[in-house]
């Protein structure tokens, strides 16, 4: 049954260009999911829970992302298996997941702070960051999207942080390494 719970464990996205997703005229697609798992679990997942009180192993997310020839890019979030009702903070993180919680790095940010870590509610907001928090349903169930005029720079967006509180105090309660994307269509710092 072990074997079976984890099948999802592996990250789905399509792995046709470098950025894991796929480019075409109209932009860029990608989408990835797995199961959330403990840092020390036997079979390794994209996905890390460091509190299994609010993230469950064996819980699911996926995300998406569409970045548009034009440069605006979407960001979507769904979740199963989490605590009903509990308010969570979700962000874009700058590195992958690791198996401490501060391997992320900091938020991705599209102007960058120049103070690190970022506190300053001129660069740490949801305008200039992609904010993705959410409360799941009653069956544990949520998600949120995110929607900005801009582009991701290449290999600075690499993962989702789940934090037990929205806005910018949460802990990191779990990550979710992800292979975000970009276009050349239009600068990232436009």
């Amino acid at each position: 049954m072990v074997a079976g719970i984890f099948v999802g464990v592996l990250a789905s996205a399509v792995l046709a260009t470098g950025g894991g997703g796929t480019a075409a005229p109209d932009g860029y697609w990608m989408r990835t999911d797995a199961r959330f798992a403990p840092p020390t679990a036997f079979v390794p997942s994209a996905a890390l829970t460091y509190d299994a009180s609010l993230v469950p192993a064996a819980s699911r997310i996926e995300v998406s992302q569409h970045t548009e020839a034009g440069g605006a890019t979407t960001v979507r979030l769904k979740v199963e298996g989490l605590k009903p009702g509990y308010v969570y903070g979700v962000h874009v993180h700058q590195k992958p997941c690791g198996a401490e919680p501060a391997a992320a790095g900091g938020h991705y940010q599209h102007r960058k702070d120049p103070v690190q870590p970022s506190m300053d509610p001129a660069y740490a907001n949801a305008d200039n960051e992609v904010w993705l928090d959410f409360t799941p349903d009653g069956n544990g169930a949520g998600d949120a999207s995110a929607r900005h005029g801009w582009n991701f720079r290449p290999g600075e967006a690499s993962s989702v942080v789940l934090h037990d509180k929205p806005g910018m105090t949460g802990s990191r309660i779990a990550c979710f390494t992800v292979p975000f994307g970009w276009t050349t269509g239009k600068a990232a710092t436009d």
